[in-house]
């Protein structure tokens, strides 16, 4: 464990499930410039044996005060805390790190806030490849973004848009095409599922352009995305199998994604935009 420097960096993170806590690891064992000061939970018992496990000690506190206690905090909570977590964060002009990204989408307010008052709003790669080449793609003209998303069936169960149109998913025998729309509709019926989507419109032409079809794949173990894009400047495709986590709607790239990130923080030598 690398001791921490008053110069250091303070992150806290909201939510110690299966991203939240991989984050904390990393962090506890040591990121340079970086050092964990609090975290969120809503049942702290739940967590204590994890806590305890942690060698440095650290601030456990409700999710609207992280921004106290704390240069940068980390949102891998359930979507619907997203406002709580990031407003009164860029209200104190800090940085954020949002892995529930579509819901975003409903709360994009928070992105003038933050400009307002001199705070950032982060959006990590996650469990998507290639979004470098996406922004860098829409510095000149990107005409068309598409997306084919196929996940195993206890990834998608219970998805609002599912539930909606009372769509039986539990007894395919072959993939089932779920969903075709844009990333803004995906976000909605798919909230726990299609952050990747988001991320990618967001980097791209936007949530009512990029379209996105969501398939139920009973023949697929992985979280399994297809993009293409055409550009003035390239056309290009991207594929991804993602392992799920011990989360099946997220996958385990997801929180590599944002320990890579917290890295580039404060490191000497970054790779990528």
């Amino acid at each position: 464990m690398r001791a921490a420097k008053p110069n250091d960096l303070r992150v806290a993170i909201a939510g110690l499930g299966s991203i939240g806590t991989k984050i904390a690891t990393a962090l506890d064992q040591g990121i340079e410039g970086l050092t964990l000061s609090a975290v969120a939970v809503r049942d702290p018992a739940k967590h204590q044996a994890f806590l305890n496990s942690l060698r440095s000690p650290l601030q456990v506190l409700p999710i609207e005060q992280l921004g106290e206690a704390a240069d940068i905090v980390v949102e891998c909570a359930p979507s619907r805390h997203l406002r709580s977590i990031v407003e009164p964060a860029v209200k104190r002009g800090k940085a954020t790190v949002v892995v529930s990204v579509g819901a975003l989408l409903d709360n994009s307010d928070l992105i003038d806030l933050a400009r307002a008052n001199g705070g950032r709003i982060i959006v990590p790669t996650g469990a998507l490849i290639g979004l470098d080449a996406v922004n860098a793609a829409a510095i000149g003209t990107i005409h068309s973004v598409k997306m084919v998303t196929r996940k195993p069936i206890d990834g998608l169960k219970g998805a609002p848009f599912i539930v909606a149109n009372n769509i039986d998913i539990d007894n395919l025998r072959e993939p089932l095409k779920l969903f075709e729309g844009t990333a803004r509709e995906a976000a909605k019926g798919f909230p726990a599922n299609l952050n990747v989507a988001v991320a990618l419109s967001l980097a791209g032409v936007g949530p009512d352009r990029t379209m996105v079809q969501i398939w139920a794949d009973p023949t697929v173990t992985r979280n399994v995305h297809r993009i293409e894009v055409e550009a003035d400047s390239a056309r290009f495709s991207m594929g991804i199998e993602n392992i799920p986590s011990e989360n099946p709607k997220t996958g385990l790239i997801t929180a590599l994604s944002v320990i890579a990130l917290l890295r580039k923080q404060r490191a000497t030598l970054c790779i990528g935009t």
